[in-house]
C-alpha cells in the first residue's frame, strides 16, 4: 500500500465515522482564553482544563486582569493542570506582551505567536486554525501516537511530527485531521490500552496485533 493509498482510506474512514468532528475541545471565548487554554493543556486533559478555566475566566474576566495577576496566587489557581508554576509565570508574560506589544490583538502569524511565553507550534497552530482559519497541523498527544500507528510518520518530534503530516495529507483536511483524530483517540485509539475490537481501522495500523 502506498502512502497515498493509505492517507485516502484513513481520511476516507475518518470522515465516515466522524463527519461532524470539527470542535475545539477546549472551552473560550475571546481569542487570549484560548492562548491561556492551551498553555494549560500541555500534559494535562481538555476535560480537566475546563474545569479549571470555567472559574478563571471569571476570576480574571479581561486580559489585563491577566497581565496584572500575582503569579503566586494564579500559581494555586492553575496548580490541578500540572506544571502549575511555569504555567502561571507564562500566562502573565504572554498576556502582558500581548497588551504591550499587539494592543491586546492575537497574531496570526506563526512565528509572531510562537515569541510568546508559553506558545510553541501547537500552542501557535491551535489559535491559527481555531481563530483565524489558517489551515495548519496541530500535533498533540492523539495525533502523535495515532499518526504513528497509522504509518503516516516514523518520527517521534512534534514539530518532524507535524512537517510530516503537512506532506502527505491534503492542506484541507489539515484542521479536521486533527478534531478526528482526537475523537477517535478519546472513543476508541485511547492510551496506554486501545479498544483494537471497536477499531474501523485495523487493516491500516501497523501495531494492530502486535
Amino acid at each position: 500500500m502506498t502512502i497515498k493509498e493509505r492517507v485516502k482510506g484513513v481520511l476516507e474512514l475518518l470522515d465516515a465515522h466522524y463527519p461532524l468532528d470539527g470542535k475545539c475541545y477546549l472551552d473560550y471565548q475571546e481569542p487570549y482564553e484560548l492562548m491561556i487554554a492551551t498553555i494549560l493543556s500541555a500534559q494535562c486533559t481538555d476535560e480537566r482544563v475546563n474545569l479549571v478555566t470555567a472559574s478563571l475566566f471569571k476570576k480574571y474576566p479581561s486580559l489585563h486582569a491577566f497581565a496584572e495577576a500575582d503569579v503566586s496566587e494564579m500559581e494555586r489557581d492553575v496548580k490541578s493542570t500540572g506544571f502549575y508554576r511555569n504555567k502561571a509565570k507564562n500566562i502573565i508574560e504572554a498576556s502582558r506582551v500581548l497588551l504591550t506589544t499587539y494592543g491586546g490583538e492575537m497574531p496570526s502569524d506563526i512565528n509572531e505567536l510562537t515569541k510568546l511565553a508559553g506558545v510553541g507550534r501547537k500552542t501557535a497552530n491551535v489559535i491559527r486554525s481555531n481563530i483565524f482559519k489558517e489551515p495548519c497541523v496541530v500535533v498533540d498527544t492523539h495525533v502523535k501516537r495515532i499518526s504513528h500507528k497509522l504509518g503516516l510518520t516514523k518520527n517521534t518530534d512534534p514539530d518532524k511530527i507535524e512537517q510530516d503530516l503537512m506532506k502527505v495529507l491534503p492542506k484541507s483536511k489539515w484542521i479536521s485531521y486533527n478534531t478526528q483524530i482526537i475523537a477517535h483517540g478519546r472513543a476508541i485509539c485511547k492510551a496506554p490500552t486501545a479498544r483494537c475490537e471497536h477499531c474501523f481501522m485495523t487493516h491500516l495500523c501497523k501495531f494492530y496485533g502486535k
